[in-house]
């Protein structure tokens, strides 16, 4: 069925390279004119076919003021029905919309008529009653011209339903990619939040001041981690913050065993980037590269722009990745970081896993910005 979009298109839209114009009021106006010499050139030559002896010039000329006239009428009275009924698709108003253009045509023959002084080819064929000779062949070509018409709204419609069904599909794998971040977001690793919990109640007795500012980072990085998962946007200076506040926390549980410093560019913090993406990299060196290791290790977060865009890097001078022993779901946060990135950027984002000359391993993320 046609839609609104279809039935209010313009003639020349029937043809795909001119959809490529966006719709515009010049662009309309442009298109009619185009539109009105196509039909004067074709009037001229349907009155050729009635036999008049007016010279093909002079008769092209009559044509094309006579188009024109007739196509501006139509042109405005279509602006006009769109401003009475907006965005309505009805029988009643195509009804409508046929009977105005059959007045404005008739219309436009007695203007152009008036300007020529009543002397029109328009006059000459309803005198010598040649119209009435032609009048089935000329009701055949308007019938033929319906079809075409019509055949263009149907091939438009399918074209716009086509294109809709495939933002559909690119809305549901956007919105698949956010529910599985929304997963990751909501889930806090059990055995991290209990061991931070269990070292909170084993220092109140010992230790309150270190009890007590252990607690204080566990409820930063839960805050942090809260405003990341109901954010569909991030930026890197938001998602350093909530780096920072994870490795505070691990710095308090793991004392000396854990030293981090991060390094970003000023000019890099309001870069907006996917929520949750250093994250799994920052507890990946953790996990894998500094608990293995008795004497621990240090962390290094880095970010800067380059040529290829935004380039995040998270290195450790840990257990490196021959040596660290395999661990239950490693290797899990690195696939789904991937996968994200595939899903939001294809083939514009890379995660890098670099092994350094002097031990450890560097996880290196590139953006486009």
């Amino acid at each position: 069925m046609p839609t609104s979009a279809t039935l209010s298109m313009h003639p020349l839209e029937t043809f795909a390279p001119f959809r490529r114009w966006p719709p515009s009021p010049l662009r309309n106006l442009v298109y009619t004119f185009v539109w009105n010499g196509l039909v004067g050139v074709a009037l001229a030559c349907a009155a050729l076919l009635f036999g008049t002896a007016t010279p093909f010039g002079a008769l092209l000329a009559e044509m094309l003021l006579a188009s024109n006239v007739i196509g501006f009428l139509i042109h405005g009275m279509v602006r006009l029905l769109r401003g009475v009924a907006p965005g309505r698709d009805s029988r009643a108003l195509r009804s409508a919309k046929l009977l105005l253009t059959a007045c404005c045509a008739l219309l436009g023959m007695a203007v152009t008529n008036a300007l020529l002084g009543g002397r029109s080819v328009f006059d000459e064929v309803l005198h010598t009653g040649a119209l009435a000779r032609y009048l089935p062949g000329a009701a055949a070509v308007a019938l033929l011209m319906a079809a075409v018409l019509a055949s263009g709204e149907r091939r438009v419609a399918r074209e716009i339903e086509a294109a809709r069904q495939q933002e559909q599909v690119a809305e549901a794998a956007r919105l698949l990619a956010e529910a599985k971040l929304r997963t990751l977001q909501a889930q806090i690793e059990p055995h991290f939040l209990y061991n931070t919990l269990a070292n909170v109640v084993s220092l109140i007795g010992s230790d309150p001041a270190r009890a007590r500012h252990m607690l204080e980072r566990l409820i930063d990085f839960l805050r942090a981690s809260l405003a990341a998962s109901r954010a569909e946007h991030a930026t890197l200076g938001a998602e350093i913050d909530l780096a920072r506040a994870y490795l505070d926390l691990l710095t308090v549980r793991m004392g000396a065993r854990l030293r981090y410093r991060i390094d970003v560019d000023a000019s890099c913090r309001d870069a907006a980037i996917p929520p949750m993406l250093i994250q799994p990299l920052v507890e990946n060196a953790v996990m894998h590269g500094i608990e293995p290791r008795v004497d621990g290790g240090t962390i290094v977060v880095r970010a800067r722009r380059g040529e290829a865009g935004l380039c995040v890097e998270v290195a450790d001078d840990g257990a490196g990745l021959s040596a660290a022993a395999p661990r239950p779901g490693g290797g899990v946060g690195l696939s789904n970081l991937r996968e994200r990135l595939r899903t939001l950027h294809a083939n514009n984002a890379q995660v890098q896993l670099l092994e350094n000359q002097d031990g450890g391993v560097t996880s290196r993320l590139i953006l486009p910005l």
